[in-house]
Order: C-alpha cells, then structure tokens, then sequence
C-alpha cells in the first residue's frame, strides 16, 4: 500500500508546487503592474505639492490622491529598496504617463519652485481670437497688444522659415488670421506673466509640429488642406470615429461635384459664435470661408477655422470611406448619416419633432 501513495503524494507536492509558482509569478506581475505608469496616453501636467518635512507615507498618500501612483505601498516598498531617502519637498509637475522610477527620480532631484509661474491653458475647438483673449488675461496686456504680435509679418516670417508645416499660403490678404488652426491646444506652464508673446506663439507651434510629425510623410505636400479638415472636422464631430465618418462624407461631396456644405464654416465666415442658427441669407454669404455660400462648389475654405485636437488630426488623415452624402447631429451628439437630401431633411425634421435640435 505505502508503494501505491508515493505517485499520489507526488502529484499533490508538485500540484502545490505550481501553485505556489503561480502565486509568486501573479505577485510579480502585480508588483510591476504596480509600478507602472497610471495612464500612457494622458500627458496632462498634474502639480503636485510637497510640504516640507513630509515621510514616505505623506508622499506615497499625496501621489495617490493625484492619482499617480497605483498602489501606496508598493511605492513605500520602492523607496525602501532603492533607499530613496533624500527626496525634496517643493512643487512639481508630473503628469500620469510617468512611472515610478521617473516620479521617484524626480522627486530625489528636486526641482526649482517658481513662484511667478503662469498656467495657460488653450483649448481644442477655440479660435485665435479666444487665444488671444486668454494670453491677454494671464500676460496682463490688451488683447490688442498680443494681436499685433500674431499678426507682425516679421514674426511670421520667422516661423514660416522655422516650421516646415507654416508656408507662404498663411499670408494670403483673405484669411483673417495667419496662424489659425496652426496652434496645439494644451496647458503650457511659463516663467511668469512678463514671457514674450511671441515666445508662446513658438511654444504652440513647437507643440504642433510634434504633434503633426508623425504624419508628415502624408500631408507635407498639402498641409492647408488638412489642417483646414481637421478644424472643421473638429466642430462637426464629437469623437475620432464620427469625425473620420464626417471626413469621408466631405470627401464624396467635394469628389462629386457639390460643396462641403458645412454650417461651422458659414460662422467662422461670418466672425459669429455658434450659438444661436443662422438665417438663409447668412448661410448664403459669398465668402472664401464659407462652403454653404456661391462659387465653393468642390472647394475647400481658404483656410482653417480654429485650432483642433489630435484626434481631429487623425481623422483628416485617415477617413473612413463611405457612402453617405449628408450628416448631422442632435443636441445630445449623437451623428446621423444619410445618403440623399430627402432623407436628411427627414432626420432633421425627427430630430426638431423630439426636442433634441441643438438650438
């Protein structure tokens, strides 16, 4: 009998033995999952404030609490093996793409404090004009002043020979701003309120043309045409996937012989906010902006509308191809495609008889 339980006890040690493999690889995993970065794709700069004279778990609690770190005590458990000890209370910016080591080893180097320290955020779907009034808050100087400053020839021939993305096109006497569309919205961090205006201008477009590099290889030879995409596609859609839907429908419009007909376009034609509809006259206004008005009948507007996402980006350069002709969208965001007019009006007409029309 004691011969016949030997297989049998073996198979119950080996089973244990699995398990207990299992359980160090899961901890393992757990461990460097840990350490790992919260979010690789969200670059936004977080402040995080240490106060002096602050122990390993106020740190670890204040890391966790800006959502940095994962897990507060692996990261006590960290700094004990890496015998991070000296680490400097100050203020920092860190953002959710970094992971422990890089928080740690930010933390150990410390950083210069900047009391004066300005926070300009610029948002996607804003116009120059909205920049502008913003630079103005935060520098403390007019709007007027900075708009001298984004619109001075010299200025933009400097960072039309700087930037492979800026050509002579911007100067055309008919487009209203020179750099519209051509400024990465994102929260930038300056010395203090005396930075010069044309220091952020060039802090934007620096960001842009990251921003843009990937893609150049496809849209250097016709830029105009999709940065102005982008930024229509940036107010007309809600998300990548129905922007890059909206894309593919501009292209069939203006492949087949009508114009792109997109109502964003007749405001930023016409300087109004979209908040209130258009009467027939306005959307009829000939402009080089405006795609419902006469003579644009397969032609894109002269030049972008204001200053789009990343994701508005993507979908100029990669549309989804389609059959649809018409599109629009209730107050709630949802898109509608439609293949003729009859049917488009027909939505439209559901969409005002539910309540849910955007005005």
């Amino acid at each position: 009998m004691a011969v016949k339980r030997k297989p049998k006890l073996l198979l119950i040690l080996l089973i244990i033995l699995a398990l207990i493999i299992l359980m160090v690889l899961g901890i393992i995993f757990y461990i460097k999952l840990s350490l790992g970065a919260v979010d690789k794709k969200d670059k936004r700069s977080i402040e995080v404030v240490i106060p002096a004279g602050s122990s390993s778990n106020e740190i670890a609690s204040i890391l966790k609490e800006k959502d940095l770190i994962k897990n507060e005590y692996i990261f006590k458990i960290y700094l004990k093996l890496k015998k991070a000890n000296s680490l400097k209370a100050t203020t920092y910016q860190m953002n959710k793409t970094m992971d422990v080591e890089s928080i740690v080893l930010m933390l150990e180097k410390g950083n210069a404090y900047n009391p004066n320290q300005i926070k300009i955020t610029f948002k996607e779907g804003k116009r120059i004009t909205d920049y502008i009034d913003v630079i103005a808050k935060a520098t403390g100087k007019s709007s007027e002043e900075v708009l001298s400053v984004f619109n001075d020839k010299e200025n933009l021939n400097n960072f039309i020979n700087k930037y492979w993305f800026l050509t002579s096109d911007i100067l055309n006497e008919n487009i209203y701003y020179p750099l519209e569309g051509y400024l990465a919205p994102e929260t930038y961090y300056f010395d203090s309120k005396d930075v010069a205006i044309v220091d952020i201008i060039d802090t934007l477009l620096k960001q842009m043309e990251i921003n843009l590099e990937k893609y150049r290889a496809t849209i250097e030879n016709n830029i105009s045409y999709y940065m102005t995409m982008a930024s229509i596609v940036e107010l007309e859609g809600t998300n990548t996937e129905n922007r890059k839907m909206i894309v593919g429908i501009f292209q069939n419009r203006l492949s087949n012989g009508m114009n792109m007909g997109s109502d964003v376009t007749t405001y930023y034609a016409l300087q109004k906010t979209m908040t209130t509809d258009l009467t027939t006259e306005e959307f009829a206004t000939s402009n080089l902006y405006n795609t419902r008005g006469p003579g644009m009948i397969g032609k894109m507007p002269i030049g972008p509308i204001c200053n789009f996402s990343v994701s508005s980006l993507e979908a100029s350069v990669n549309p989804t191809k389609n059959d649809y002709y018409f599109f629009v969208a209730d107050k709630n965001g949802k898109v509608f495609y439609t293949k003729t007019n009859q049917e488009h009006e027909a939505v439209i007409a559901d969409i005002k008889e539910k309540g849910d029309w955007i005005w």
